[in-house]
């Protein structure tokens, strides 16, 4: 609204840049932009120097971000810019009394940003990311980043947040701060019922929890599927073990696909099945929603439906 802080705009760039006929902004701006300026960029450096090199779209884009804020500059008064710190070189470029305010990125363990650029981004959206994804993001983040994760993303004090990293120096195996970062961040984001419901999908997926599974809601289960394979069968009469694998494309065929049952590497719904003709009950190996879980190997799960009960 407008207080004391005036109206906030939301402009689209692409109604002056889309405007500008090529020619005439390399003509224009882009006569007076100096390639050794850009050039002597750290960020631009390390773009020319790395292994895929830099595009003429990357290397243009600084002069574009600069053509942006001069153009808010002019028409509408704008004086501060504010952008990561990997953008310091783009916001650099002007030479009135304006003021450009970075902030550093957040990287992974690796040294990557933390984006939608990088691949690696958890969004907002439960759509793009739904709460048990959320939390397991955050569940899985190494001991080095932690600590700063729970100071950026959550509002606990920073007693406390040393007290955890504290109890975690003489229990590392409990995962506590990762356990905590995860909660905060899903409930701050999802509200109680998302972080129940990430609770919920950690359980069914990681500890094979049958009442977590039966408990589960059809959005739930379309959130998990992301993570899984996920097949629609109809059960059939006599139906077994090694004709479900089969359906569900979980196990290869022929003679290995059977001993991959025999030898313990199958369950449903978290209890191991070692016998291939074992025949489907409901209630058993089929749940009360109309769900089995299958799990082959340690990782490969699938997510069965069953049409038609």
């Amino acid at each position: 609204g407008a207080g004391r802080l005036g109206r906030a705009a939301l402009l689209d760039n692409a109604r002056w840049l889309g405007r500008e006929p090529l020619l005439r902004f390399l003509g224009g701006a882009g006569g007076r932009l100096r390639m050794g300026t850009l050039l002597s960029r750290q960020s631009c450096q390390a773009r020319v120097r790395s292994a895929e090199g830099m595009s003429l779209a990357e290397f243009l884009y600084p002069a574009l971000q600069a053509y942006d804020f001069l153009h808010l500059h002019r028409r509408h008064g704008c004086r501060i810019q504010l952008g990561g710190h990997d953008q310091m070189g783009n916001i650099m470029m002007t030479g009135t009394d304006v003021f450009g305010i970075t902030v550093p990125l957040i990287t992974s363990t690796t040294g990557d940003k933390l984006g939608k650029t990088a691949g690696n981004a958890v969004w907002l959206n439960r759509d793009k990311t739904s709460p048990f994804e959320l939390y397991q993001f955050f569940v899985r983040q190494q001991d080095n980043v932690v600590e700063k994760y729970l100071k950026l993303f959550t509002f606990l004090p920073l007693e406390e947040i040393a007290h955890i990293m504290e109890m975690h120096a003489k229990e590392p195996e409990k995962w506590g701060p990762q356990k905590r970062l995860a909660a905060e961040v899903t409930k701050l984001v999802h509200g109680r019922e998302g972080l129940e419901s990430a609770k919920r999908c950690t359980k069914a997926l990681y500890y094979s929890s049958v009442e977590a599974l039966e408990e589960m809601s059809e959005q739930e289960l379309q959130e998990l599927f992301r993570q899984a394979t996920s097949a629609e069968l109809m059960l059939e009469p006599g139906m077994t073990v090694l004709d479900l694998c089969r359906k569900a494309n979980a196990i290869p065929d022929g003679p290995s696909g059977y001993r991959k049952i025999t030898d313990g590497g199958v369950s449903i719904n978290g209890n191991r099945v070692t016998d291939p003709e074992t025949v489907l009950i409901l209630g058993q190996h089929i749940l009360k929603n109309g769900v089995s879980l299958l799990r082959v190997g340690k990782k490969n799960y699938y997510i069965i439906k069953w049409l038609q009960l």
